[in-house]
Order: structure tokens, then sequence, then C-alpha cells
């Protein structure tokens, strides 16, 4: 698989990651400790080499899992981990005072079974914490060996200028795919301007884009797309038009959806990183032959034309979870 460089300062990683999370939390029951194992091995198997997860997957036991897998192989992988909830529990509020930070650095590092993050998110901005103060601290850790790189989740345009004025930002982690695209307006001009990656999460859309979900699928009560209003049965039986659009793409290049979706964002620049993640094999096969499907102009402008004729409802969070993206 290509590599692709997150940041100024040479983090290289494949051009598809594997975002670890639904191995154990959020998407249902937790996957088998064995299979979820395997699954990881096979991506690096596969060339991926850029592995994401956090401490409040589980909490904790995604962490414990993704250090186990990759132990035999640490130094040919990047790790991904972040901090900002209080007690690693993302149902609490936003914790990243300097002496949180250093805790969940420390933590994590037994977790994954290594000496070093080589890139640590604030998961959410804190409203109570100064940026500066928050990027200082990451920059110590850096100093200290114990961190390599700084990244952002979910954050806007200014607070990414302030944290980068103190460590330079190598990537931001939001919310991006062919069915939420709000980041090109004002974020993904501003990580141009100053050298950032981009590292899209739900870049399938949860799942929806696959085609695999319809207004007739039921959610565990585990898996948070329960209670997303952009998931609920009328809502999805109304952007059923954009799976259609991409199902007539995909059979006119001999490939899949989702295939289609991910190579559409790998598309748009050359440091945007998607982490599609997934419980199955053959899904993990799919997703990584994605990166190997080159969309040409016309193919792009097709998308474009189609999507422009499509409007997407329903909010991508809950009302209570609106206030935790940064602005």
């Amino acid at each position: 698989m290509q590599k692709r460089t997150l940041g100024k300062n040479g983090l290289e990683v494949s051009a598809l990651g594997l975002g670890c999370m639904g191995l154990s939390f959020g998407y249902g029951p937790a996957t088998e400790k064995t299979d979820a194992i395997r699954l990881i091995r096979t991506a690096f198997e596969r060339g991926v080499t850029f592995f994401d997860t956090a401490e409040v997957y589980g909490p904790f036991v995604n962490e414990e899992l993704v250090g186990e897998a990759l132990a035999p192989i640490r130094d040919q992988v990047v790790i991904a981990t972040k901090f900002g909830f209080q007690d690693g529990d993302s149902k609490k509020p936003m914790d990243s005072r300097p002496e949180r930070i250093r805790a969940v650095a420390e933590a994590s590092l037994k977790r994954l079974k290594t000496d070093r993050i080589d890139l640590f998110y604030q998961h959410r901005v804190d409203p109570n914490v100064p940026m500066e103060d928050v990027a200082g601290t990451v920059k110590d850790l850096i100093r200290e060996g114990k961190v390599k790189h700084f990244g952002l989740s979910e954050a806007g345009e200014q607070s990414i200028r302030r944290a980068h004025a103190v460590q330079p930002v190598a990537a931001l982690q939001s919310e991006y795919s062919l069915w939420w695209r709000e980041p090109e307006h004002k974020v993904m001009p501003v990580l141009e301007e100053l050298g950032i990656g981009f590292v899209p999460f739900s870049p399938l859309g949860k799942g929806f884009l696959t085609g695999a979900i319809n207004e007739r699928t039921s959610f565990d009560q585990s898996d948070f797309r329960a209670i997303v209003p952009r998931f609920s049965e009328e809502n999805r039986k109304a952007n059923a038009g954009l799976v259609d659009v991409l199902g007539r793409l995909a059979e006119g290049k001999g490939a899949t959806r989702a295939q289609i979706a991910l190579a559409w964002l790998l598309a748009q620049k050359p440091w945007v990183v998607p982490i599609p993640g997934t419980t199955k094999l053959s899904r993990l096969d799919e997703n990584v032959g994605a990166a190997s499907i080159e969309l040409s102009a016309g193919d792009l402008a097709a998308i474009e034309a189609a999507l422009k004729e499509i409007q997407v409802v329903g909010d991508r969070y809950p009302a209570q979870w609106q206030q935790r993206v940064d602005r």
C-alpha cells in the first residue's frame, strides 16, 4: 500500500489506516479477543501501518487489545491514541488539564505495551483549558520522548491555529465522508495552509455508505447509532438515494460502494488518510482494495454532480453531543 505523510515532521503512514474502536466499543458487543487480534495483524499483512485507538474505547480495553496485537511488530507501525475525557469515560465531561494529559500518557503507554505514543490526539477540545496549555503539555511529552506527534480531534479553525502556534499539529481527526462534508468549508483550508494532515473517521458514514444498512436495520442497544438522528428509520429511508448513487458508480468501476467512498476521500488531498473500522476480515480486504482504485477527474465530477441532487438529512450527533464539537 502507498504511504502518505501527516504534518511537516515526517509522520509516514499507510494511505488507509484502521480504526480499532469498533472492535471493543460503540457498535454493539465486543469482538472476541483472538478474532480482534487476528484482524489487526491481518490489516498489517495487507499493508496497513496506522492504527487508531483511545483510552475511552471500552474504556481502556481497546488500547490493551491494540497493544497486544501490535507488540510483535511495534517498530513497523504507527499507533495513535487520545486523551481528553474525565476518568477516560466518554460519558463524562472533557478534561484536558495538563496533569490529566500526563496521567493518560503514562497509562496509555502501559496498556499499549510501548515506550512511545506515535500520535497523541486531544479527543475533544476542552473549553475550560486554554489550548496553549494543552499543546504545551504535549510539547513537553514530545521533548521527553514519550510522544512523537501531536494531533487534535473535532477541533475548529481557531483551536487548530492556537495549538499549532505552540506545538506543530501533525493531524486533525474529524468525521468526513460523502455524507458529511462540513470540514471542506473552513477546516481543510486551514490544514492545507498550515501543512497538517487530515484523518477522516467514519469515512463510510458509520457503515451506511456500504449499502449494508437500510430502513429495516435494527441496532443492538449497545450500538450508539441507535441514538444518532441520522440513523433514525425515517432518515435512513430518506438518505437511501446517496447509497443508490454510490451503487451505480461502483458498478461502473467494478468496485463496491465502500471502495468508491474511500477512493473519493483519498482523491481529495494527498494528505488525507481515512481510518475505516471493521470487525470482519472480508470488509478489511474490501477496504484495503480501495487504496488501489483511482478515480479520474471525470469520475470525481460525476460524483459531485450526483451529490448536488441529493440532500442528506438528519444530525450526525444527538443534541447532547453537539456541544462537544469545537467550532
